[in-house]
């Protein structure tokens, strides 16, 4: 279970009996996730104990590339370990308020890390700042500096039998999902204003008869949802009239599938 192309869609995940619904690839999910984490799980080489990974909290910023970069002191352990082998792993993980975390989607990007150079630097200062206003109280000691991943590989997981590596040119081509800042805000509204839209959509839409719906995720291609059925729980995947380029697009389209719902 791979992604071959940019341009092709990942497994949604559900029922088998249900068709195939068009999804961002695994690619664009890993660049979303990217995109949305700012911290993550970078482990190293230890220096100390040879052949054994050293795991550290680590936020980072992402380049225009999907490369994370990393403001880091000569003092931290993870700092000597890069400097004496670059190879390294970020793993980043969905936030998710509920469920088991091992149904969450995550990324691990895998690459070499190296201090960024001076052409680069002020870009990469720049975006770091941008996240982290705060780190300007320690961005210019002289034991701080900044450092960039060149991501080599990487593996994402959507979740349980969604999984996949991703090949680092792929990756770097993607672009994170247009509805990724307002995914949450659009997810509450739906959740909380529109629990019978949902129970209707999934009706209509994905020909499931549901007591109860809810909005997991949605993208610029459709959206999950976990539905409680008389067999139980099922989740399913919808997708939009047509793509969506921002949270006004996707309202509207959503507006136009419930009225059509209604209508039949």
């Amino acid at each position: 279970m791979s992604s071959s192309s940019a341009g092709k869609h990942a497994r949604t995940g559900v029922a088998a009996d249900q068709p195939s619904v068009p999804e961002p690839s695994f690619a664009e999910q890993a660049r979303t996730l990217m995109y949305l984490g700012r911290v993550g799980s970078l482990s190293t080489l230890s220096r100390k104990q040879p052949g054994f990974p050293f795991g550290s909290v680590m936020p980072y910023g992402v380049d225009e590339r999907g490369r994370p970069v990393f403001l880091i002191s000569t003092m931290a352990m993870h700092t000597q370990n890069l400097q004496a082998d670059p190879r390294a792993s970020l793993l980043v993980t969905r936030a998710d308020g509920e469920g088991d975390r091992l149904g969450a989607s995550r990324v691990t990007v895998l690459g070499k890390v190296f201090v960024v150079g001076e052409p680069e630097l002020a870009a990469v200062r720049k975006l770091y700042l941008a996240s982290y206003p705060n780190s300007k109280y320690w961005v210019d000691y002289e034991d701080f500096s900044f450092y960039c991943m060149e991501v080599a590989d990487v593996y994402y997981v959507g979740g349980f039998g969604v999984m996949g590596w991703v090949p680092a040119s792929e990756y770097g081509r993607a672009h994170p999902d247009p509805l990724a800042e307002a995914a949450g805000e659009i997810l509450q509204h739906m959740n909380t204003d529109h629990k019978d839209a949902l129970i209707l959509l999934a009706r209509q839409f994905a020909g499931i008869e549901a007591q109860a719906a809810a909005m997991t995720s949605v993208d610029r291609l459709g959206f999950h949802l976990k539905l409680e059925t008389h067999e139980g729980m099922r989740g399913t995947r919808i997708a939009f009239l047509r793509e969506v380029g921002d949270p006004s697009e996707a309202r509207k389209v959503l507006v136009e599938m419930v009225h059509q719902a209604r209508q039949r």
